[in-house]
């Protein structure tokens, strides 16, 4: 179905490039729902390009009129003719190209539609081997060079190939002889089109790639500015950049040499071609098959596919431009979902459920039970973050997840929520494909521009000013709200009310009480707040979770301490699990975290 990426570099693994066939079916299939705005758009086109071919005919009936030395009044008719064609082929060309852009915009906006719901759907892994530039690259510069196909090229080519075909059937009515003459210039033009196809595809998607590999060393050295002056690093990244960006220099020029040697090709052939049906009237007329309007009409048939032939194989390049950035497009709309189902968009993340089994209604939460079974997961070769995990979540119960620094914490969060698939391992848990069932909400959330009431519809759209109001009020949030300045409806985000960690926390945690799932993945959800905050983001969290499973990853022991039960990892391994009063007093690896973090602190009761 798919074709690996070419690297930018060993370290990156690219997002897939769709193969050709695989690009053309979808292409197929993005316009089927469209078939008769297609068709009626080509019908419109074919009837206005006959009519236009009316206008060499006219000409030559001028001419003959003129060479035979008839009365001026014999030329009114023809003229009559002329304007006739004219405005009828003005208006139905509008009209067809009206329709034919319309049905590229369509196909576009779905193909953008497509590939936003994939691109949301990839696993974090996936997308931090291929880099934000490669994924960058891909909705910006692949997706603006097939919407310029799609504006320019696409009515452009389907008048000019309509054009030819008819002019080369007029050509025909005329005298068969002419239609042969002006094909001495198709070989010199297949050969160049096979010559100029034969190398784009392949230079315009290696060149995409590196524009790709250039924005991803942009981003990183920008993100990562900082680092970059403290270990005094600049030239290394300015050389490495100046080097990705002299490869794609490189094929930008090789991109030049390509089109200008294809102009070149193409003014031979119309020399041939030309030549050809100048000498055929000659001879024609010289033996009275036709008359000198006939040969003249067959000249300007000949001159007039000029316009259409070039403009039909110049637009190959923009073609063959638009067919790189769609097959890197189509790339992606093709990779397998990470699960059968979504999980809600409570929190920052927008992620896939893993294979689930349903097991009971969504909002059943007291049969929502989790099973994870021998998980384990790797960021890549040697570098293994969970051992053979196995972890039971009991209807309803609230586990908290606890340990060191990268001990796993948050990537078994991340599978479990379905966000990510495991290396090894099953997980089954609540939802299926039209029911989502699980939320995962992180410390990373956003604050989506628009009135906060249509923020937190994004978890539940049909809900009420009252749904939202309950699910605020739920998590202790409804105050602030309604003391915006506008309330509800105060634009939020950027360009509008700010809102600080601890509210955009509690606006996160409103969407999961409107999304109301079966299983809430809580991944450090009370990290941001500092110390005032933590306890009133906890307690927002507790009330969000009422009635549902959880799995918590602990940010403060004290929400371990409120847990049914807690899961001790280790180096991507469970250590310990049970209550929390049982693991206090057992002085194990839990005991030892706990007595390092109360420290001073009074230690809360569960």
């Amino acid at each position: 179905m798919t074709t690996p990426s070419h690297p930018a570099d060993e370290a990156a693994e690219l997002l897939p490039i769709a193969t050709p066939a695989r690009t053309r079916a979808a292409l197929r299939a993005l316009i089927r729902p469209d078939r008769g705005l297609a068709l009626t758009g080509v019908g419109v086109l074919v009837a206005a390009t006959a009519v236009g071919l009316l206008v060499q005919p006219l000409l030559g009936r001028i001419v003959d009129i003129v060479a035979d030395g008839r009365p001026a009044g014999d030329l009114t008719l023809p003229v009559v003719l002329l304007v006739a064609v004219a405005a009828v082929q003005g208006v139905t060309t509008t009209i067809g190209l009206t329709r034919i852009a319309r049905l590229g915009e369509t196909v576009l906006a779905r193909l953008r539609e497509r590939f936003v719901e994939r691109a949301l759907d990839l696993p974090a892994d996936r997308l931090e081997r291929a880099g934000a530039g490669d994924l960058t690259a891909r909705v910006t510069g692949d997706v603006a060079r097939v919407a310029e196909a799609v504006r320019s090229a696409l009515p452009e080519m389907a008048r000019s190939v309509l054009a030819i075909l008819l002019t080369l059937g007029a050509l025909a009515l005329l005298d068969v002889r002419f239609l042969l003459a002006a094909l001495l210039a198709v070989p010199v033009q297949l050969l160049t089109a096979r010559w100029y196809v034969a190398r784009a595809l392949t230079l315009y998607a290696d060149q995409r790639v590196a524009n790709g590999a250039q924005q991803q060393q942009l981003l990183e050295t920008i993100g990562g500015a900082v680092t970059v002056r403290g270990h005094r690093l600049e030239e290394q990244h300015t050389e490495r950049g100046a080097g990705r960006s002299r490869k794609a220099v490189e094929l930008t020029m090789r991109s030049v040499h390509l089109v200008l040697g294809f102009y070149g090709r193409l003014h031979i052939a119309e020399y041939i071609g030309l030549a050809a049906v100048l000498i055929a009237g000659f001879w024609l007329v010289r033996d009275g098959a036709v008359s000198i309007g006939s040969a003249t009409a067959a000249a300007l048939y000949f001159h007039s596919l000029f316009g259409p032939v070039n403009a039909a194989l110049v637009l190959l390049d923009d073609a063959q431009s638009a067919a790189a950035g769609l097959a890197r497009l189509v790339g992606v709309t093709d990779l397998a979902r990470p699960g059968t189902g979504k999980a809600g968009p409570a929190g920052g993340a927008r992620p896939s459920p893993v294979p689930p089994q349903r097991t009971g209604p969504r909002r059943e939460a007291s049969r929502a039970a989790v099973a994870v079974d021998a998980v384990s997961h790797a960021y890549g070769p040697g570098r293994p973050v969970l051992h053979e995990v196995s972890l039971t979540l009991r209807p309803g119960e609230h586990v908290a997840l606890v340990g060191t620094s990268g001990a796993g914490k948050s990537t078994l969060a991340r599978i479990v929520a379905g966000v990510q698939q495991p290396t090894a391992g099953t997980v089954t848990a609540p939802g299926d494909p039209e029911d989502p069932s699980v939320v995962l909400v992180t410390q990373e959330v956003h604050v989506f521009t628009g009135a906060l009431a249509e923020d937190l519809r994004l978890a539940s759209p049909d809900a009420t000013e009252a749904d939202l109001r309950r699910a605020l009020s739920t998590v202790h949030a409804l105050d602030w709200a309604e003391a915006l300045p506008d309330g509800l409806d105060t634009v939020v985000g950027e360009g509008g009310h700010r809102l600080d960690p601890a509210r955009a926390q509690q606006l996160a945690l409103a969407r999961l009480v409107l999304a109301d799932p079966a299983l809430a993945v809580l991944d450090e959800a009370t990290a941001e707040a500092g110390s005032a905050g933590a306890r009133v983001l906890e307690r927002s969290a507790e009330a969000a979770l009422a009635g549902r499973t959880a799995l918590i990853v602990a940010h403060r022991l004290t929400q371990a301490v409120a847990a049914d039960r807690v899961v001790v990892l280790e180096a991507g391994r469970v250590v310990e699990s049970g209550p929390h009063e049982e693991l206090r007093d057992a002085d194990g690896p839990y005991a030892a975290l706990w007595r390092a973090w109360s420290g001073s602190r009074t230690a809360p009761h569960p």
